[in-house]
């Protein structure tokens, strides 16, 4: 029953166990006095994807059955703890953007006679230029690409099906506000789960990490939700990991609220040439980066994803290949100026979990053994269904089941 003694325990600081965390403490079966919630990272919160993903919300995505309980979660949040100011949350416009990408070579800066006083358009948007941008299908205020490369463009969500927050900011004031309700925040890594041989879970035991000792804590309920970590956590779970670069710009000017899904065709010598064996880097004939223009003038850029380095330990081993950071950086420049000749501040790497199952993902529920949830494998959505999975395990913990939306599909014992 909701009214016995619980002792929750939720593995993983991400958004997953964040907004798990919160919406536990929201529960109208929550009750501190009966109710103990700890939630255990390994190495700081929102870490790893949950602090370096877009952070693109869309009533588009996927899957179907948790996407509009969690974007409706969202706008909710965001008006009652101020997530405009917050975590950057704001409705935008989305599109796809084809476009044949330049040769990248910075303009030389043109600098005025200090007596003249005249100051001298470039011309970005002349007739011609307004010509060609208008026959693309390009929105007006659409004005931070080079209209020589843009090639069609059209949209795939407005403000009212597509908004963003910025990942990190959200994740951790999910966090902060889960702790002023009564979490227990723990940095320490999951050693093993006791589950009884299977009849329930008993406690988890992890190694605390300032101290390096291991501590066993008492649980009647355990949720995993450590994401691309998740199946060294629970060996059953199919849940893999695959490492996504990203980079932020700050761009030379303001540029409007889009998220731009876009597939550039390169010129045949494009690329900057290696630092050491002084050639340049191979590029496929089309790249697909994905620009995101966030509050504050920050631009945030992503490139696809590789296999070619092992899940590493913790969020904090995560290595961040330069070059391929430097390649999404000369990808979105070769189509825009502002992005050119902003100023690059974050290179990094994350880590996506992904189901390794025919039915996909993510996995929300309970696994089949007693008092053991499963919420990850989320792939690249998991900031846009964060709230929503966390609402619905809160309902697996304090109600049994899911209510807010049907999600037998994600059933993790389908696949377990």
């Amino acid at each position: 029953m909701a009214s016995d003694q619980k002792d929750i325990v939720i593995i993983g600081g991400g958004i997953i166990g964040c907004t798990s965390a919160y919406f536990l403490t929201r529960h109208s079966a929550y009750d501190p006095s009966k109710h103990k919630i700890t939630l255990l990272e390994a190495s700081k919160i929102a870490g790893g994807a949950s602090g370096k993903a877009g952070g693109l919300l869309g009533l588009w995505a996927y899957p179907s059955s948790l996407v509009p309980l969690s974007y409706r979660l969202h706008a909710q949040l965001a008006k009652e703890h101020g997530g405009e100011s917050r975590w950057g949350y704001r409705p935008i416009h989305c599109g796809q953007l084809a476009a044949k990408g330049r040769l990248n070579e910075k303009k030389e800066t043109l600098k005025a006679k200090p007596s003249s006083g005249e100051s001298v358009s470039l011309n970005k948007r002349d007739g011609k230029a307004l010509g060609k941008v208008t026959a693309a299908g390009l929105p007006k205020d659409l004005d931070w690409f080079a209209p020589e490369s843009v090639r069609n463009y059209y949209e795939m969500g407005d403000p009212d099906t597509t908004a963003q927050v910025h990942p990190y900011q959200f994740t951790t004031a999910m966090a902060e506000l889960a702790e002023q309700q009564g979490v227990n925040i723990i940095l320490g890594s999951v050693t093993s789960i006791d589950t009884a041989n299977g009849s329930g879970v008993k406690s988890v035991t992890y190694e605390d990490k300032a101290t390096k000792t291991s501590q066993t804590i008492a649980a009647t309920d355990v949720v995993v939700s450590a994401g691309p970590w998740t199946q060294r956590v629970y060996p059953p779970a199919p849940i893999s990991g695959m490492r996504a670069h990203s980079v932020t710009i700050t761009p030379s000017k303001p540029i409007s609220a889009y998220a731009i899904f876009t597939e550039i065709s390169l010129p045949p010598d494009f690329g900057h040439k290696d630092t050491f064996l002084k050639l340049k880097r191979p590029h496929s004939k089309t790249v697909t980066p994905e620009i995101y223009a966030r509050p504050n003038n920050e631009a945030y850029a992503c490139g696809e994803g590789d296999h070619l380095v092992p899940l590493p330990k913790t969020t904090e081993d995560v290595e961040t290949d330069l070059a391929r950071c430097q390649d999404i950086i000369d990808y979105v420049s070769s189509i825009s100026d502002e992005l050119r000749d902003g100023e690059v501040t974050v290179r990094q790497a994350c880590y996506l979990p992904n189901v390794e199952a025919a039915s996909g993902g993510p996995l929300i529920g309970p696994t089949g053994v007693k008092g053991l949830l499963l919420a990850a494998g989320h792939t690249c959505w998991g900031i846009q269904n964060g709230p929503g999975t966390g609402k619905l395990i809160s309902e697996f913990v304090f109600d049994g089941k899911a209510k807010s939306a049907s999600i037998g599909s994600l059933d993790p014992r389908k696949v377990l």
